[in-house]
């Protein structure tokens, strides 16, 4: 307090902002973002964007939109949804010293790309042979934005346990057929009787499936209980370079429903 000309004047001092910790945000990334935009922030492919050099306060404000949600969800596999799951698991100083971290790095060459990491890319999913003997088929779902059309398949285990009301157990698997949408002369996907996309040309296989410590590796900000995921190309071999990554952080917020988006179907299978 000082006082000027008799009158008592409060000084109203401005707090310090503390300095990012760019040691921690690297161990942060390291665990992290690193699979997506690698370890120095030169990403791991075409579709995600390099980090490395980018101002720190631009980064600080994208990650805090993200995480309170003013960068809107889109679509479950959007680079946005992903990074609303991630984003919404960082603090305040999480984000400064992220930011920080990739903000110290030197920019990307170009055409320059990370490796994806190994415990992300493994996976302990197995094509399940026989499936349309021994699964469900439970739901059936048309994607406008690939013109696409899938068909949901679970097995004996999984549909126990949503049907129970419990937690999808370890022994789990649920499994899609991606199909390519008919398409009319015009380019438009057909629509079936069944009020879904006909299916024309079968353009891969996706699943989901936990067994007992398949989760140990991955990071608890991306960890999906046991979970595992898996892509197969129409010949049933698994489609090398998918980054489990994307999968785990889109399911992550899914925590209550056994990180799956099609619990409730599953529960109505017959």
């Amino acid at each position: 307090m000082k006082k000027v000309l008799g009158l008592s004047i409060v000084l109203a001092v401005a707090p310090v902002a503390q300095a990012a910790d760019v040691e921690a945000g690297k161990a942060k990334v390291a665990t992290v973002c690193a699979a997506c935009h690698g370890a120095n922030g030169v990403s791991v492919s075409d579709t995600i964007p390099n980090l490395a050099a980018q101002r720190a306060g631009y980064l600080e404000a994208q990650l805090k939109a993200f995480k309170d949600g003013t960068r809107k969800q889109q679509a479950p596999t959007s680079p946005t949804a992903i990074m609303n799951a991630i984003a919404a698991q960082l603090g305040t100083e999480d984000i400064a010293n992220v930011a920080a971290y990739f903000a110290s790095q030197p920019g990307a060459a170009t055409g320059a790309k990370s490796a994806l990491l190994p415990n992300v890319v493994k996976t302990g999913v197995t094509f399940p042979e026989g499936y349309k003997e021994s699964f469900t088929k439970y739901h059936t779902i048309s994607f406008p934005a690939t013109k696409q059309v899938r068909y949901y398949y679970a097995n004996k285990a999984a549909v126990a346990a949503a049907k129970a009301g419990k937690p999808l157990p370890d022994g789990s698997v649920l499994f899609a057929e991606v199909y390519a949408a008919k398409l009319d002369t015009g380019g438009k996907p057909v629509m079936g009787g069944d009020g879904f996309y006909m299916a024309d040309k079968l353009v891969a296989y996706t699943a989901m499936a936990r067994e007992a410590g398949w989760g140990k590796d991955i990071p608890d900000m991306l960890r999906n209980a046991d979970w595992n995921y898996a892509v197969f190309t129409p010949d049933k071999q698994l489609r090398p370079g998918v980054n489990q990554a994307e999968c785990l952080a889109c399911h992550k917020p899914l925590d209550n429903v056994s990180y799956t988006f099609t619990l409730k179907q599953l529960a109505g299978a017959k």
